[in-house]
């Protein structure tokens, strides 16, 4: 059985899927949704099926990109006919699912029910950093929506607790932005500790909209969530990817 996670203020069918349910068995076991693993190609598509259907969805109704870790957005009308290099995307056509592939990145759905216009971004450091956030409001205002009016979850995350980085990361941040410092904080040896979430909701809030995080940890609950981090550390060949969708 699918576990699917959701937001009250997300107001159209969304989720935020773990990786119970799934088709997919060794390292990969559960709900992986990335045809860019090393998964059997077959399990991957069964995955994204039972997701497509349990959104109401047609298969070829389940739109992701080739993310890349930019901030760029696309507007989406209809069923892509090849790949799309991404991390953003926005719609206000009906019957749409618009599906991000996460292990650690933030997954965030974005919804204005006024104006009925949604969107979905992949937010790792780099992307959150370079704006792909931001860029995602604009295209939704851009098809007529209201900062106001709109609404954004991030989905499962690693947490700070977990995310730990050197003290070049910490620069890459701070020289740019010095206030961003309260976003670190003092791990072991000259390791720091990055909040990935929270320097997002920051970004989202600053650009406007009210945004929430449902507080779950990628890194921390392997019987729940793919983690490339913790797929690294435990010196595993590959690693699974999660999938959270939002449609109108």
């Amino acid at each position: 059985m699918l576990e699917i996670l959701t937001s009250d203020t997300i107001a159209f069918p969304h989720g935020f899927f773990t990786r119970k349910g799934g088709a997919s068995s060794g390292m990969f076991a559960g709900l992986n949704c990335g045809p860019g693993s090393t998964d059997q190609p077959s399990a991957v598509q069964v995955n994204r099926a039972r997701v497509a259907e349990a959104l109401g969805l047609p298969p070829t109704s389940l739109i992701s990109l080739h993310q890349v870790h930019s901030a760029d957005v696309v507007h989406v009308t209809d069923t892509p006919t090849a790949p799309i290099k991404a991390d953003g995307m926005v719609t206000a056509t009906p019957g749409l699912g618009l599906a991000i592939l996460t292990a650690d990145c933030q997954p965030v759905l974005f919804a204005d029910p006024v104006a009925r216009v949604i969107g979905a971004a992949h937010a790792g450091w780099r992307g959150a950093k370079d704006g792909v956030l931001e860029a995602t409001v604009d295209a939704m205002v851009s098809l007529g929506a209201k900062r106001a009016d709109i609404r954004a979850t991030i989905g499962p995350s690693i947490s700070q607790s977990a995310y730990e980085v050197g003290p070049e990361f910490f620069e890459t941040f701070t020289d740019d932005d010095p206030t961003t410092r309260r976003f670190f904080a003092q791990g072991q040896g000259d390791r720091i500790l990055f909040d990935l979430p929270a320097y997002g909701l920051h970004r989202l809030r600053t650009a406007g909209v009210q945004a929430n995080w449902t507080r779950h940890c990628t890194y921390a609950d392997p019987d729940r969530f793919y983690s490339y981090r913790r797929t690294t550390h435990a010196r595993e060949a590959d690693y699974g990817r999660l999938i959270s969708v939002i449609r109108l």
